[in-house]
């Protein structure tokens, strides 16, 4: 049985959120947004003394990560009524009615030697019953943040019924320094902007990195010779090595596909700029448009059958789409306007894509045959969307007016609401949203 959802701020669009006091409850995700689901998260009991700092960081980190999405709203300890000291103690659904509490999140952490153990249990108040069993999530020390998301995920997911997205991560341009001499570093975080890590150093410019389906490889492109390659690069050992190498050609724009055999990219070929598909295990090479126009950011459709991208074959850019093995293009988007940067949603049921129109610059989405466009943000320079695993929210590069605006990472859901800036050290840009990790 899903959570009352009286106040749940919802993820997309088409569908109502209905409840009835005398029905099961029964969840119905609507575009309409009231207020936030009132939650209450009580601080996860440490079984160990060593636990005791633990604990309370990953109960702040799950509390941060529901919050961030814009749909829950925790009530602050300080209303409490009822305190849990024993993670097997029965729950006093009165007390937290009392303080009108939906949801109920109650948690232990042990620690034994470098071993971490996180159990949870979610309950929903007004039914008084627990929403599923029990879970537990092990791992290093080193490792209490994906502990945490991996919990927050696990109550997202029963919420709402979709999968959740905090267990992942973002590889992202890292920039510093003055326009005229900007070193950019190819860079890879937490999907909150924790854990940064440097992929590359400053010395080289590097563009669009993507990942592949397990999360274990990016590729991107560097101008390292002073023209652009496409590199793959294996995250864990940082060993890369040149794909799709084209002797005195341009390069660039590389996405894997959904099975991660194969790679699309951008190339320039005679004064053309075309796509082609390279097959990973035996090297050969798929040519998909042969137009004069110049055609680039293709992406996969999730099941791999169909590549999005765009295309200034009408005379401004505009998204088409194509079957993966080549053949005719099909134009996509009918607005007014200039389209670029498209991307499948990995729902299969969306199209994210940057549009330019009256002097600004948009984050929107569409279905995958142009219809049903909307524009979720607008400002003077927003580009290059990126999904998050469950289809739900976006992540984009925004750049402010004016010779001191820098590039900054926000994520916006897809109704358009809960805007928010994605912290990094440096000024980020072209953002990649890994799957979830393993």
């Amino acid at each position: 049985m899903m959570l009352r959802l009286l106040t749940l701020l919802t993820l997309c669009c088409g569908l109502t959120s209905q409840v009835s006091a005398q029905e099961p409850l029964r969840l119905e995700i609507s575009d309409g947004v009231i207020e936030p689901m009132p939650i209450a998260l009580t601080d996860f009991v440490p079984q160990e003394s060593l636990a005791t700092d633990l604990a309370i960081r990953i109960t702040r980190l799950i509390a941060a990560d529901l919050a961030s999405t814009g749909l829950f709203r925790e009530i602050p300890s300080t209303r409490h009524i009822g305190r849990v000291t024993n993670f097997s103690s029965p729950v006093q659904y009165a007390d937290w009615k009392a303080i009108n509490a939906q949801a109920l999140i109650t948690g232990s952490v042990s620690v034994q030697a470098d071993r971490v153990v996180v159990q949870f249990r979610l309950f929903d108040v007004f039914a008084e019953s627990q929403l599923g069993q029990g879970m537990q999530f092990a791992g290093s020390a080193e490792s209490w943040r994906r502990l945490g998301h991996k919990v927050a995920d696990a109550v997202y997911s029963r919420i709402t019924g979709e999968s959740g997205y905090f267990d992942s991560r973002v590889a992202f341009v890292s920039e510093r320094g003055p326009k005229d001499a900007r070193q950019k570093r190819l860079a890879i975080m937490d999907y909150d902007g924790a854990n940064v890590q440097f992929l590359t150093g400053a010395q080289h410019l590097v563009l669009a990195p993507r990942f592949s389906p397990d999360g274990r490889q990016i590729l991107y492109t560097s101008y390292e010779t002073g023209f652009p390659r496409i590199y793959v690069m294996d995250i864990a050992t940082l060993r890369r090595r040149v794909l799709a190498e084209r002797e005195g050609n341009m390069s660039f724009a590389p996405r894997f596909s959904p099975d991660g055999q194969s790679v699309v990219f951008s190339a320039e070929t005679s004064g053309n700029t075309d796509l082609f598909v390279l097959n990973l295990r035996t090297g050969a090479s798929l040519r998909l448009t042969s137009d004069a126009a110049i055609e680039t950011a293709p992406s996969f459709s999730p099941d791999g059958s169909q590549v999005v991208f765009e295309s200034d074959r009408t005379g401004a850019p505009q998204i088409y789409k194509m079957s993966a093995r080549g053949g005719t293009a099909q134009r996509v988007s009918r607005g007014e306007g200039r389209y670029g940067t498209p991307v499948w949603s990995p729902r299969g049921d969306l199209i994210a894509f940057t549009k330019q129109t009256q002097g600004r610059f948009h984050i929107g989405v569409m279905r995958t045959d142009g219809t049903e466009e909307r524009l979720l943000t607008g400002a003077f320079l927003d580009e290059g969307p990126t999904w998050s695993p469950n289809g739900r929210v976006v992540m984009f590069t925004r750049e402010t007016q004016g010779e001191r605006g820098v590039p900054t990472l926000y994520s916006i859901d897809i109704t358009g609401r809960n805007l928010r800036r994605i912290p990094t050290p440096d000024a980020g840009s072209d953002p990649a949203w890994s799957p979830l990790l393993p």
